[in-house]
């Protein structure tokens, strides 16, 4: 299948799921879902969209689940407007998708961009967030402390995607071929992900413009707030440690993020904490290790019953 083909298909993959958008904080969002019980929201992260969980939809739906994964604003099937892409909207817009599908809470697991999301819906809605699983992403406070203290130099990507629309050429050149080199490059090596279907889905889906635009509002945000004042108010809104189970998923290779960094996560959370440092991952865990991140999203969430 080409491209051109995977573009006019869209994002809308057939499979044991349904699709439909939905209207919340000023925005539609597409959301595929599976199951029937108890809202699982899963949040996916940069450079993917809501496909990203296909392995964990079923699996989590067949323990009892209602499973929803949406395309976050600015992808894949979602509107993609020129503002929003903040945390405080991006808390906003995942309430919103809760109670939009008729939900007035859920557990959220994110990775990435998601789970950042994830961690600021848990500290600014806590109303609509039962509990939160973050894969490859650090506490927003961690995450800030480390690129203030000389990460974001050792970050190439988020420290190029500052500059304006390079970037986004460069995400579409040659049918997104950035795309599949970036996922190559921050999976462990020999993990067999990107196989050549996910490839062309990713490198479709951030073809459909300005879907490249959008995903890069959410790192620009990330780094240009560090010394600007609503930066320093988020992360004094942040400091209040999070009363609810976390479980935190890294890989021990992820070159983004070490997992060093992403434990010092276990300082912001009151709540129940577990981490689990899967050995021979990189950067995308519930890809490269779908079966062992899907069992231990299984046993975690039987807290909640």
């Amino acid at each position: 299948m080409s491209f051109v083909q995977l573009l006019h298909n869209d994002v809308k993959v057939p499979g044991p799921w349904s699709h439909r958008q939905v209207a919340a904080n000023g925005a539609q969002f597409h959301v595929a879902e599976l199951g029937s019980g108890p809202l699982v929201l899963l949040l996916h992260g940069f450079p993917e969209f809501w496909w990203a969980w296909r392995h964990q939809l079923p699996r989590l739906a067949a323990e009892g689940w209602r499973v929803v994964a949406m395309d976050l604003r600015g992808y894949g099937g979602s509107d993609k407007p020129p503002r929003g892409y903040d945390p405080v909207t991006f808390a906003a817009d995942i309430a919103g998708v809760i109670q939009s599908i008729g939900e007035r809470q859920a557990v959220l697991v994110g990775h990435n961009w998601g789970a950042y999301g994830a961690w600021t819906a848990a500290a600014l809605r806590p109303a609509h967030v039962r509990g939160v699983a973050a894969l490859s992403m650090p506490h927003p406070l961690v995450l800030r402390r480390h690129l203030m203290q000389g990460g974001l130099a050792r970050t190439g990507f988020l420290l190029g995607a500052q500059t304006p629309m390079v970037p986004e050429r460069r995400l579409t050149a040659s049918d997104g071929a950035l795309v599949e080199r970036l996922l190559r490059r921050w999976a462990a090596p020999g993990s067999g992900f990107p196989d050549d279907e996910a490839s062309q889905r990713y490198r479709a889906a951030m073809r459909i413009w300005p879907a490249p635009h959008c995903a890069l509002e959410y790192m620009r945000w990330a780094v240009r707030s560090l010394p600007r004042a609503n930066g320093r108010r988020l992360a004094k809104r942040l400091e209040r440690p999070i009363d609810m189970p976390v479980l935190q998923i890294h890989g021990a290779v992820d070159r983004n993020i070490s997992a060093p960094v992403a434990a010092a996560s276990r300082a912001l959370v009151d709540g129940q904490y577990e981490w689990l440092r899967l050995e021979g991952v990189g950067h995308f865990p519930h890809e490269e290790a779908p079966d062992i991140v899907g069992d231990a999203l299984a046993e975690w969430l039987r807290r909640f019953r």
